[in-house]
């Protein structure tokens, strides 16, 4: 079992200060709590905590002739975005109501059904585009058996209560690492769904095209999928132009060959969205860390 985290007063003052604001705000109707909480996020977490400047450096690497107008204004939305994203998953019914009403795009949906009908496992990969966690709102509230696979915050006060919240839209969730991992696989050998993020950072991931530029990647979704026999199956909760509701995206199954080529097909269709919504993806992610072979051993 992994040893917890200490916690320090610095940890204990961001999560007052991240409580304060997604629970001390819940009497707010939830028409006003998101788009508030967007324009926190958008006018003052990012510009006091740096992200319009890791925005900015990001669009530096992979746009840059993208026009200066454009530029600014994706550094004030990108946040905004993402304060709208953790407002809306801790508040866990009504988030589960809007996502559950969301339009269905792509010709996935057919595949989810079959597959839980007769017990087959499925992984579905997303992205931090839209609302993570929409899809699997949505797949809960049609009758679908599916956990959720996070990342434990670096924060562990926060943490804590990220997964209350998380665990509020819908159980079972099992964090990245060991025993998580261990439960996940039982989870999923016995016909469920899980779904994770997979545009995470992975210092030791095989570098993949995204975006125009190489970036650390994980196999690991699509070797589960061959090792277990399981659908992969890309999903996206996009945000619609009201900034409260969605559309969720359930593509084709990825065809199974191999690792490598799976994965490259994840890339391009989360990239493919991207370019659409590009005021929608997470921009202050360190995606392209250490991006050549050299850097890692």
């Amino acid at each position: 079992m992994a040893k917890p985290r200490r916690i320090s007063l610095r940890h204990r003052a961001q999560d007052m200060v991240a409580g304060a604001l997604l629970e001390g705000l819940r009497p707010l109707p939830y028409r006003w709590r998101i788009p508030l909480l967007g324009w926190l996020g958008a006018h003052l977490v990012g510009p006091v905590a740096g992200l319009r400047k890791r925005v900015r450096r990001n669009l530096d690497l992979v746009a840059p002739d993208l026009p200066p107008a454009e530029r600014a204004r994706l550094a004030r939305h990108v946040p905004g975005n993402m304060a709208r994203t953790m407002a809306e998953i801790f508040s866990g019914r009504e988030f589960v109501a809007h996502a559950a009403r969301s339009q269905i795009e792509g010709t996935g949906l057919d595949a989810l059904r079959q597959a839980h009908a007769t017990g087959q496992p499925v992984i579905l990969v997303t992205g931090h585009l839209g609302n993570y966690d929409a899809a699997r709102a949505l797949l809960l509230a049609q009758g679908f058996k599916v956990a959720g696979f996070y990342m434990p915050m670096r924060n562990p006060a926060f943490n804590t209560r990220y997964v209350a919240a998380i665990s509020r839209i819908g159980t079972p969730v099992f964090a990245r690492g060991r025993d998580g991992l261990v439960a996940m696989l039982r989870f999923l050998r016995q016909g469920g769904m899980v779904g994770l993020v997979a545009d995470h950072y992975m210092q030791h991931g095989e570098l993949l095209d995204f975006m125009g530029q190489p970036a650390r990647t994980a196999l690991s979704a699509a070797e589960m999928a061959l090792k277990y026999k399981a659908l992969l199956v890309p999903v996206y909760g996009i945000r619609q132009p009201d900034g409260l509701n969605f559309s969720v995206r359930i593509e084709a199954p990825i065809p199974h060959s191999d690792p490598l080529t799976m994965t490259k097909a994840l890339n391009k269709s989360l990239e493919t969205l991207v370019r659409q919504h590009m005021d929608q993806w997470m921009w202050t992610h360190r995606r392209w860390k250490k991006n050549r072979p050299e850097d890692v051993a």
